[in-house]
C-alpha cells in the first residue's frame, strides 16, 4: 500500500550529535526546470541524478496527463519524450500542488505555439507574482490572457527582444530563457537571476542545441534556433539547499558531518556565515566537512538573490541560532511569509521576535521537544533541525512539505546517528 506522506508525522528524539558522511542528491530546483525544458526537445532526453522527491513525481504526473512520455529507466534517471502536441490544460488538482508547474509556460508556448497553465500552488511563503514571466513572454511576441485562474498563452514564431527584469526572479529568468531558445533572432535578458540552477539550465539547453551565453552573470544572450534536439545523458547539479540543511544540522547538533557530491562554490554564502558563528567548515574538491563544538557567537543574516545568502536556508539558520548565546538578527528580503516557522520554534522554547522583515533571535540554553507543524518545505526542515537539537521528543506534523524537497531525509539523518522516523496515520 502506498504511504500518504501528507498525513502522519515525523518523530525526532533529540540530543544526538550527527556524525559521518552523507551524499547529497540532485537539486530539486534544477531538476524541475530541466524536466520542463526537456519538453522543448524533438528527440528523447535522459536526465540523471534526479532526486526521488514528491515535487518531481507531481511534475512527472502532470507531463503524463498532458500526453508527454516520461519513464524511470533506472533509479535517479528520467527519460522524457515529447513528440506530439500536449493535451492542455494540465489538471488543476496536480498543478495546485506544485509552484514549478508555471515553468511549463515558456517551453510549451515556444515549442507548440500555445500553453495553458493554471495559476500554480506550492508553499505559502509569500507573494510570488508572475508579472515578470508575462512581461518577458509578451516581449517575445506572446499573447497572454487570464481566464478563471488559468493562464492562456499563444503565439506564432516568437521573436527575439531586449528584456529587462525589474527583479532578478529565478522563475521568470528560466521561463523567458527557455522560450527565447526557439525565438527568431537574438534575445538579450538583463538583470537576470544568477543562481547555479540558471547556469545548469543554460548548460542543458546548449546540450539540446540552443545558443545561450552569459548565464551566471547579469546579462544572458540567446540566439534563437528553429528546434532543439535530444540529449542522451545530462547530470543534474547537486542540491545546494539540501547540502546547506545538513551543514546547519551538523552545526546545530555540535556534530561532525562530511558532505560528498557537492559543489563547494555554490555553498560559499552559508560557509561564510557558519564560520562567522564559530563553526569549522573545511572545503574539499567535491566535499565539505562541518564540525561544531558549541562555542558559537551570534551573527546577522540578510537574505538576497544569489550570490547572497539564500532565503531557502533562512528558516534552518533561525533554528540553529535559537540556541546560540546572544542576539542574532535575520532580515528576510525575498519572501515576506518566511517567518511563520518562528511561532513553531517558540513552542519549543525559542525566543524570537518578528518585526516586519526583521527577526530578532535571543539564544536560549536549549529547546524542548513538543508537537509542531510545518508550514512550508524549508520551515519543515528547520523543525527537523530543531527536533535534533531539542531535549526530548519532537513530533512534526504536515510532513508532506518536507518530503517535497528532501530525498530520503529519514534514511540520511538516521545514517548520521539521528533517532528519527516517519509514523503514518
Amino acid at each position: 500500500m502506498e504511504i500518504n506522506y501528507d498525513t502522519g508525522k515525523i518523530v525526532v528524539a533529540g540530543g544526538r550529535r550527527l556524525t559521518g558522511t552523507v551524499r547529497i542528491s540532485g537539486a530539486k530546483n534544477a531538476a524541475l526546470v530541466l524536466i520542463c525544458a526537456a519538453t522543448m526537445a524533438t528527440e528523447p532526453v535522459i536526465l540523471e541524478n534526479v532526486p526521488d522527491i514528491s515535487d518531481i513525481h507531481v511534475l512527472v504526473q502532470i507531463l503524463k496527463e498532458i500526453g508527454i512520455e516520461v519513464t524511470w529507466p533506472a533509479e535517479g534517471t528520467l527519460a522524457i519524450s515529447a513528440t506530439g502536441a500536449p493535451q492542455l490544460p494540465p489538471p488543476y488538482q496536480l498543478v495546485k500542488k506544485l509552484r514549478a508547474s508555471n515553468l511549463l509556460l515558456g517551453p510549451l508556448l515556444a515549442r507548440f505555439g500555445q500553453a495553458q497553465v493554471s495559476l500554480p500552488g506550492g508553499c505559502n511563503i509569500g507573494v510570488r507574482p508572475m508579472d515578470l514571466h508575462f512581461k518577458g513572454l509578451a516581449a517575445l511576441g506572446a499573447e497572454i490572457r487570464m481566464e478563471k485562474g488559468t493562464v492562456l498563452a499563444s503565439a506564432g514564431r516568437l521573436r527575439g527582444a531586449r528584456i529587462y527584469l525589474d527583479f532578478p526572479s529565478v522563475g521568470a529568468t528560466e521561463n523567458i530563457m527557455m522560450a527565447a531558445c526557439l525565438a527568431e533572432g537574438q534575445t538579450i535578458l538583463e538583470n537576470v537571476a544568477k543562481e547555479p540552477e540558471i547556469v545548469d539550465l543554460a548548460n542543458f539547453l546548449n546540450c539540446l542545441g540552443a545558443r545561450v551565453r552569459g548565464a551566471g552573470t547579469d546579462v544572458i544572450k540567446i540566439e534563437g534556433t528553429a528546434q532543439l534536439k535530444g540529449c542522451l545523458r545530462y547530470n543534474v547539479i547537486p542540491d545546494r539547499i539540501e547540502a546547506g540543511t545538513y551543514m546547519i544540522a551538523a552545526a546545530a547538533t555540535r556534530g561532525s558531518v562530511q558532505l560528498s557530491g557537492v559543489i563547494p562554490r555554490h555553498l560559499e554564502p552559508l560557509c561564510a556565515k557558519l564560520r562567522e558563528a564559530g563553526v569549522s567548515v573545511t572545503e574539499g574538491e567535491d566535499s565539505v566537512l562541518v564540525q561544531g563544538d558549541g562555542n558559537y557567537q551570534p551573527i546577522d543574516i540578510k537574505t538576497l538573490p544569489y550570490p547572497g545568502f539564500p532565503t531557502d536556508l533562512q528558516s534552518q539558520m533561525m533554528a540553529f541560532l535559537s540556541t546560540v548565546p546572544g542576539i542574532s538578527l535575520i532580515t528576510e528580503n525575498i519572501f515576506e511569509n518566511r517567518y511563520r516557522v518562528a511561532d513553531e520554534l517558540a513552542r519549543m522554547g525559542a525566543r524570537i521576535k518578528v518585526e516586519g522583515r526583521l527577526a530578532v533571535i535571543e539564544g536560549v540554553p536549549a529547546l524542548q521537544g513538543t508537537q509542531v507543524r510545518a508550514s512550508d518545505l524549508r520551515a519543515g526542515a528547520a523543525l527537523v533541525i530543531a527536533g535534533l537539537m531539542a531535549q526530548g521528543r519532537t513530533e512534526i506534523y504536515n510532513p508532506g512539505y518536507i518530503f517535497r524537497g528532501y530525498h530520503d531525509i529519514i534514511g540520511k539523518l538516521s545514517s548520521l546517528g539521528a533517532e528519527i522516523a516517519f509514523q503514518a496515520e
